[in-house]
């Protein structure tokens, strides 16, 4: 009979390992190669789907429906139209540049990311025809057996029907401690996860040695059923995309409706319709920033490399701008706050405390490292990881260990210890409460043993008083000889042992990520932590490193769970920052959606797959590059690739200086909207009787060849002072809004426009030039007035001196390039007669040199007016960022 696709969430995985063999028509010796192949073709491959994405195709076209894109095509076809084919070339190959250029970046963030996966483990040990043999992962079907040791990454849902083993769990709940699992396991109510004879896809083995039989593969995982929560929904657009969708439309229609209403107007002016039509063309590409596209597009990719050699990877671009609105994060603890290495810090022998690194530790270390099956090389338990680094720095290694190990008891989460049996001494540690009743004798600090009297027990409970509320974890450790009476069984090992003391360790917070804290506080940001782990011990690791200054709360998972959604809303918006603990997936979607629903922009940050739906839905998802999970990379839009909350707040700070120099360059760009009209205007108002005073060809020289240097160098603008001193922007303040505009064609656009005005007359009328002297005067004019307005466009609201003249070297060369390329178009002969350029003299040259710095000190006595007026002094501080130089 034929297993339906749904069959293996019928199987009752709890049920004894004979009842699962018939079920699942398998044996303890596997699956026979013909029947694994056959289940494949059945079940499909062990893998998760992902959601299915645009093709490359879907993405280049969606590059010309882009409302400019559109534009320029209306304008085209209107050149083509008025006979001008060289025109509508130029036009098209100018839509090309724009579509290609986003696309191959688009591409190229995209690649990165996929990249990342490529270390990942892609094979398992199953047994076919009675044979162990190595299979790809994805091979796996329900009904095979598969062995399971010590740093194995588990590939499928399964049973445990041979050993014991201690599993990180922490990829699906979050918790750092591993969990026990065995074979014989008694059968408790509760929650699957917690099924301690169940293993699950995507977790590891840190400890122990069994087989297991695989019950579910693919998306009828434990981990497929997070991985398809995390695909609901689709990805919405970035603020920086909605403004910039939004300003495109406001361009184009303005652009539309200025040639609709001109059109007529140079028909009764006098123009023929040729004529008209052509002014219509240079109107509408005069109103279209050419540039604009692909210098965001360029600037959100500089911001991606930046972020990139920091450490973080991000998928879209547009991703690098949301970063910057950031009003609140939500972060995990283990690994992201912390190092995810636990660290010994304090010992107890009964009358004395130790630090971690005086010998009078030395027997406890020794004793602890040998009660360990993690390895040198840093694979298992970090708890144990920490126990062999501590008998090392104390020169008293676990060398040996395996070679004369008689019996091992692994770590069983009921008993919560683990013992085992080396050479003739048995050694155990665990839980205090576990370990002190099989104690007969405490060891003292002068090596002699004492009773476990009332006096110890008292020191005893002081001492795990003190360390509980430091945050610490306990191990107690304990030992007895054995020699020549080896142990029958673990209940024979662990009896009449003598207490040698407490080992107090600690997953330490990361280098800078306190710093890193308060430059979050210090911008407006909150940060909620959101971690699997005891509330207590998330809460100190919080108040190491300054989260919760304000007021910090604890919240578990059951309360959370209780809590409406009213509720939920009232006390993320109420003061404080909060600690939620042991959270659940769905109750991490929560917190992220309530966010959202109050108007927060939120950085979601996570490893497990648990974390996938909340990195999916929230603005900004940041998944752990080392530690994290390939389900959560999928979900999320940033990659730590050091896994560091630093990053978190340095791409924070990134991605405001990103929107800062947007700004500068959409600044720079729009001011020569208005010089490049206002000869248009001239010209048809004229009737045609003064000379076309700007040909199209001229505007797009400048909007793509001397503008796009320059417009790129302010893309690459260091941060403004003050920028992480301020709180973070409304989700709904643009990239374009009223100051903006009224700094681009308010001041710079209408300098500009009456210096090249004045320019173009003069030549004309008194400088004794011909009608193509005067035309190259007004491209010449507004190429000098670029310089200008790219010095002004640097700040915001600071002057140029607290930035320095010429700290961006960038722009220099830019400029440089911009009157190079001005030059070629004004005196090459060849290139004269296409754009309808003349030479220029030495007296009209003169006439140009005062232009930049005229339209810069315009905007200079702008600025300084603004910060005159502005409460609270200015933003003329030394230009160093609230994360400290780097």
């Amino acid at each position: 009979m034929t297993e339906s696709l749904d069959g293996p969430a019928a199987v009752d995985g709890r049920r004894p390992p004979q009842q699962l063999f018939r079920d699942l028509r398998t044996s303890a010796g596997g699956l026979g190669a013909r029947e694994a192949a056959r289940r494949l073709t059945v079940y499909g491959p062990n893998e998760l789907s992902r959601r299915p994405g645009n093709s490359w195709l879907t993405e280049l076209l969606a590059q010309f429906t882009q409302p400019l894109a559109v534009l320029l095509m209306v304008a085209a076809v209107l050149a083509w139209l008025g006979d001008a084919p060289q025109l509508a070339i130029a036009v098209v190959a100018v839509i090309l540049l724009n579509a290609g250029f986003a696309f191959v970046q688009e591409r190229q963030a995209e690649r990165a990311v996929e990249a990342l996966a490529a270390y990942l483990p892609d094979t398992a040990r199953a047994l076919r025809d009675g044979m162990a043999c190595e299979v790809p992962a994805r091979e796996l079907v329900p009904g095979d057996i598969i062995e399971i040791t010590e740093g194995d990454r588990i590939c499928a849902d399964a049973r445990l029907i041979e050993g014991d083993l201690s599993v990180d769990l922490s990829a699906l709940n979050g918790e750092s401690v591993p969990a026990g699992r065995t074979a014989d396991a008694d059968l408790v109510p509760g929650p699957l996860i917690e099924a301690r004879e169940l293993v699950f896809s995507g977790t590891a083995c840190v400890a122990g040695q069994g087989r297991a039989v695989v019950l579910h593969t693919g998306m009828h995982t434990e981990i497929g059923r997070i991985a398809a929560l995390s695909q609901r929904g689709r990805t919405e657009p970035s603020p920086l995309e909605r403004q910039v969708r939004r300003a495109t439309w406001v361009i184009a229609i303005a652009a539309v409706l200025a040639g609709a209403a001109f059109l007529p107007i140079g028909v009764v002016a006098g123009l023929g319709w040729s004529a008209a039509i052509s002014f219509t063309i240079g109107l509408i590409v005069a109103n279209v920033p050419e540039g604009l596209l692909p210098t965001i597009t360029l600037a959100l990719a500089v911001g991606v490399r930046e972020l990139a050699r920091r450490g973080a990877v991000v998928k879209r671009l547009s991703a690098v701008e949301t970063l910057g609105s950031t009003t609140v994060i939500c972060t995990d603890k283990t690994g992201t706050l912390t190092e995810n290495r636990m660290r010994v810090t304090r010992m107890w022998r009964s009358g004395a405390e130790l630090d971690a690194g005086e010998a009078g530790g030395r027997p406890l270390a020794r004793a602890a490292a040998l009660c360990t099956t993690a390895r040198e090389d840093g694979r298992g338990d970090p708890t144990e990881i920490a126990l062999l680094r501590l008998a090392a720095d104390l020169d008293v290694p676990a060398t040996g260990r395996d070679r004369e190990r008689v019996a091992l008891y692994a770590f069983d989460a009921r008993l919560k210890r683990m013992s085992t049996v080396d050479g003739d001494r048995v050694h155990t540690k665990g839980a205090l409460e576990s370990v002190l009743p099989l104690c007969t004798g405490v060891l003292a600090a002068d090596d002699t043993v004492g009773d476990v009297s009332d006096a110890v027990r008292t020191e005893l409970s002081a001492a795990m008083d003190r360390y509980a509320a430091a945050g610490l974890r306990v191990l107690a450790v304990a030992g007895r000889d054995v020699a020549g009476h080896p142990p029958a069984d673990r209940a024979d090992a662990e009896r009449d042992l003598v207490l040698l003391g407490l080992i107090a360790m600690v997953d330490p917070p990361r280098p800078g990520v306190a710093e890193a804290v308060a430059a979050a506080h210090h911008a407006g940001i909150r940060i909620h932590v959101i971690t699997g782990d005891y509330g207590p011990t998330a809460a100190e690791i919080a108040r190491q490193v300054g989260i919760g200054r304000g007021g910090r709360r604890i919240v578990t998972g059951d309360q959370l769970d209780r809590m409406t959604e009213s509720e939920l809303d009232e006390l993320l918006a109420g003061p404080g920052e909060i600690v939620f603990a042991r959270s659940s997936p769905e109750g991490k979607l929560r917190i992220c959606e309530a966010l959202r629903a109050g108007g927060q922009i939120v950085a979601m940050t996570g490893d497990g797959v648990n974390d996938a739906p909340a990195l999916r839905h929230a603005d900004i998802g940041v998944a752990m590059g080392r530690s994290g999970t390939d389900v959560a990379r999928e979900a999320a839009t940033m990659v730590l690739t050091d896994d560091n909350f630093v990053t978190v707040v340095r791409a924070v700070e990134a991605g405001r200086r990103v929107f800062d120099n947007v700004r500068k360059f959409v600044l720079y760009i729009f001011a020569h909207a208005v010089p490049e009209i206002v000869p248009f205007l001239i010209f048809a108002l004229s009737g045609g009787s003064v000379p076309l005073p700007l040909t199209v060809l001229q505007i797009l020289a400048i909007d793509l060849g001397t503008e796009t240097l320059p417009a790129l160098a302010l893309g690459r603008e260091a941060a403004e002072p003050g920028l992480m001193d301020r709180p973070p922007r409304s989700s709904r303040q643009g990239v374009i809004d009223r100051r903006l505009l009224l700094r681009a064609w308010g001041l710079l656009g209408t300098v500009s426009a009456a210096l090249v005005t004045a320019g173009y007359f003069w030549t004309l009328w008194w400088g004794g030039g011909s009608p193509a002297q005067a035309a190259t005067m007004t491209f010449a004019g507004i190429v000098a007035c670029q310089i200008g307005t790219a010095f002004a466009a640097r700040t915001d609201h600071a002057s140029l001196r607290s930035i320095g003249v010429f700290s961006n070297r960038l722009l220099l060369a830019g400029i440089a390039f911009e009157l190079v390329v001005a030059a070629v178009i004004i005196y090459l002969p060849p290139l004269q007669p296409i754009f309808g350029t003349a030479a220029l003299g030495p007296a009209q040259l003169a006439f140009l040199l005062p232009f930049p710095v005229i339209v810069w000190l315009a905007d200079e006595i702008f600025r300084w007016h603004g910060r005159s007026a502005r409460p609270g002094g200015t933003f003329d501080s030394p230009p160093e960022s609230a994360m400290g130089k780097r």
